[in-house]
């Protein structure tokens, strides 16, 4: 996308600028200025005049151009008030056009470079004469088997060596929300059921803990009731039946 911007320093002829960057660039390459605060500073005023009399710019494209204008404007103020104190989002976006300005104009250069390859007509190259010939060994005259065997050794010493990982076990994961839903549908059917019984098929420590701790949240819920007779003594576990089956619904 271009913008044309046409200034009083332009008066024969209009300047075609692909954006606010390429005219602020534009700017400072004619003061011979190095990408700083500073020279940002000293060009705030030009970038202005430029858009008081710019042409042929709709109010869409002229919102990038005002963008960056605000923030030359911040630079400029900080120059003229050296004890201004600026929030940090304001001096990120400082940092943030010095940095685009400085790769745009990598760009820019790049382009130009491309622009004189295209214009010497030197930029492809055929390898049609290649064609149909049959791959040969060509080594030098005094090439001796010791060398091949020192690059290949070489060759073989850079490769990335094969490490053996050890083998890991994944194991299910087995949450407290699935455990209270197995005790929830096992009390449905039988309003009564021990803990032993509940975790009879449970060779996993942890998972007869989980056990242990759904039991206790449904007990918090008022779901269940639990009894002990004695200490280390057997858990029964009762439901309240019309309390699971109304979560249930």
């Amino acid at each position: 996308m271009s913008y044309i911007v046409k200034a009083s320093h332009y008066q024969s002829q209009e300047k075609i600028f692909e954006g606010p960057l390429d005219l602020l660039l534009d700017l400072i390459e004619k003061e011979k200025l190095d990408i700083t605060e500073v020279s940002l500073a000293q060009v705030a005023d030009q970038f202005l005049k430029y858009l008081e009399n710019s042409e042929n710019a709709n109010l869409e494209h002229l919102a990038d151009f005002l963008l960056v204008a605000g923030k030359l404007i911040l630079i400029k103020s900080k120059a003229i008030l050296p004890m201004l104190e600026l929030e940090k989002e304001e001096e990120e976006d400082i940092e943030e056009l010095k940095a685009r300005l400085l790769e745009y104009k990598k760009f820019k250069e790049a382009a130009k470079e491309l622009i004189k390859l295209e214009s010497r007509k030197k930029i492809l190259f055929s390898r049609q004469s290649y064609s149909g010939m049959k791959t040969i060994f060509c080594p030098p005259k005094k090439l001796l088997v010791s060398d091949l065997r020192d690059t290949f050794e070489n060759v073989l010493d850079k490769l990335p060596k094969v490490e053996i990982l050890a083998k890991e076990t994944i194991k299910k994961v087995i949450s407290i929300k699935d455990k209270i839903e197995y005790l929830k549908k096992n009390l449905m059917e039988r309003i009564e059921m021990t803990f032993h019984g509940a975790v009879s098929n449970n060779k996993d420590k942890v998972e007869i803990i989980i056990t242990f701790l759904a039991m206790l949240e449904l007990v918090r819920n008022n779901m269940v009731s639990v009894e002990q007779e004695e200490m280390f003594g057997e858990i029964r576990i009762i439901s309240n039946e019309s309390r699971i089956r109304n979560q249930e619904l």
